[in-house]
């Protein structure tokens, strides 16, 4: 007799309680995988565009619609264009990274003292607005050099910090079909295609739109109300 009450209460259980919200996690874990996302950013690799502690939007119908869980594409309407960020896996060791577009499939890509050179031609930069600067603390500022970088028509702030021994220069490659060449915007502390190589189209998981919310790892992780829901360059 208690076998049979034990069972049936484990049957509504399951019907009432655990399989609804197993469903509810399938489902939703589909959407995340196959339509948007959000993503922390624990590293300052792209510094100060995104800083340590900021959530980013990532938008996986940016260029395809793949099966979810998988990199499996079931329909593709575009691909990454020079200068937006995305969110691939790498090929180093899988780890999901976000970084910017700086050569498509076909360019060749150099660069000299921390300047891109782009099928020979070299990177627009200006000075970089204080505001943006001052993200950064007060601290922190002096050790390094900002500027506003122009990737294909689209502005964005860039920074190097001299001394630390990072690639700086590089001979022309081409990037091979079907790939990309991508950097951090923190171009002196950033583990990107200066050191990975080419990304293949199909480790692109979306494209970065926003920040969504932050917090301030070094100040308790304070809300850094300004920066939620911005849009990134």
């Amino acid at each position: 007799m208690k076998t049979i009450v034990w069972k049936s209460k484990l049957r509504r259980f399951w019907i009432e309680t655990a399989r609804p919200v197993l469903i509810l996690l399938l489902v939703t874990g589909a959407m995340r995988s196959a339509l948007a996302d959000w993503n922390d950013v624990p590293t300052g690799s792209m510094k100060p565009t995104i800083m340590e502690g900021d959530r980013i939007w990532v938008n996986k119908l940016a260029y395809d619609l793949k099966v979810p869980f998988t990199t499996t594409r079931l329909a593709q309407w575009g691909d990454p264009a020079r200068g937006e960020i995305v969110v691939f896996f790498s090929p180093a060791d899988e780890v999901r990274l976000v970084k910017r577009v700086v050569g498509l499939p076909g360019d060749t890509v150099a660069m000299a003292n921390n300047r891109l050179f782009i099928n020979g031609e070299p990177v627009s930069y200006e000075p970089l607005e204080a505001a943006v600067i001052n993200e950064m603390s007060a601290a922190e500022q002096p050790r390094h050099q900002f500027a506003s970088e122009q990737l294909g028509g689209r502005k964005h702030p860039v920074m190097a910090t001299p001394g630390t021994g990072a690639m700086q220069s590089f001979a022309p490659m081409q990037v091979p079909p079907d790939h990309y060449f991508v950097m951090g915007d923190n171009r002196d502390n950033s583990f990107d295609s200066r050191y990975f190589g080419f990304v293949e189209r199909q480790r692109i998981v979306g494209r970065a739109t926003a920040v969504v919310l932050s917090l301030a790892r070094d100040n308790y992780y304070a809300p850094r109300w300004h920066r939620f829901f911005t849009a990134l360059p």
